[in-house]
């Protein structure tokens, strides 16, 4: 399923979409598939799934040390497709989160037929600029996947018009500036404003990240968003369990904010 058509049956039902993040290969590769299908059997409706890499600019702390620690296992561009190829026909669609250079590197048709075969729906790609975007957006349509684009808080309205009407399904909401990482009291007041103004230049459907780590978190931008991505907190709920205790934290951590997404 494309994901404009998973938003539009979400809208049909009124609710947002629940996107975890995880970062292949951390703890295991085989965690990171058994991470995959849980996720489906509790509600998730996209997880997003990153590919290590050693200089992830938008990246906190709590992101960059579940990329080494990938790294350290043998993670890249490989093991990620793999990973995403044995886990896809059982779990929800996955988005693939990456930084340009490794695609580069890679070839970006080559990773585009590569993704496609292995069962991914998207790519997000946070450092490619709209004015670079061409080529690799090129190669990823040619294969049916989306390219959603980031839309910062500080990003000029009609820029944002611009991103809006580039990506393909759903626009990033940066929630804040800075990178990634779990806040206990982020005030998500400009958010509410800053997703007003982006309903008067897109129907697209809006997905919001950066910062979200709670239930009431959740049910904040729930109220407001199309999506809630939630990243570096799932990481932290995990990262001090052993790797075969890692799928169980994973899911006790993200069913209750599953929850609070469709209250």
């Amino acid at each position: 399923m494309r994901l404009t058509e998973l938003f539009a049956e979400l809208r049909r039902e009124k609710r947002p979409a629940f996107i975890p993040y995880l970062m292949a290969g951390d703890p295991t590769a085989d965690a990171t598939v058994a991470m995959l299908v849980m996720l489906r059997t509790v509600g998730a409706d996209i997880v997003e799934v990153g590919i290590p890499y050693g200089d992830p600019l938008a990246d906190g702390p709590t992101i960059a040390a579940a990329g080494q620690r990938a790294l350290a296992h043998g993670g890249g561009v490989a093991q990620t497709l793999d990973i995403i190829a044995k886990a896809s026909p059982a779990s929800p669609p996955i988005v693939v989160f990456s930084y340009f250079n490794p695609l580069l590197q890679y070839g970006f048709e080559r990773f585009a037929r590569e993704a496609k075969r292995a069962g991914a729906v998207g790519v997000i790609v946070p450092d490619v600029i709209l004015e670079e975007a061409h080529s690799l957006q090129s190669a990823l349509a040619a294969e049916g996947l989306d390219m959603p684009l980031l839309v910062a808080p500080t990003t000029a309205k009609a820029r944002a018009a611009r991103i809006c009407a580039q990506a393909t399904g759903f626009v990033y909401v940066v929630s804040r500036l800075g990178v990634t990482g779990a806040g206990s009291t982020p005030d998500f007041t400009p958010l509410h404003d800053q997703i007003s103004r982006l309903r008067e230049v897109t129907t697209m459907p809006l997905a919001v990240g950066f910062g979200v780590s709670n239930v009431g978190h959740v049910k904040d931008v729930a109220a407001h968003a199309d999506g809630i991505i939630v990243g570096s907190a799932l990481i932290d709920a995990y990262a001090k369990s052993a790797p075969e205790d890692a799928v169980a934290a994973v899911q006790a951590f993200v069913t209750p904010l599953i929850a609070a997404s469709r209250a």
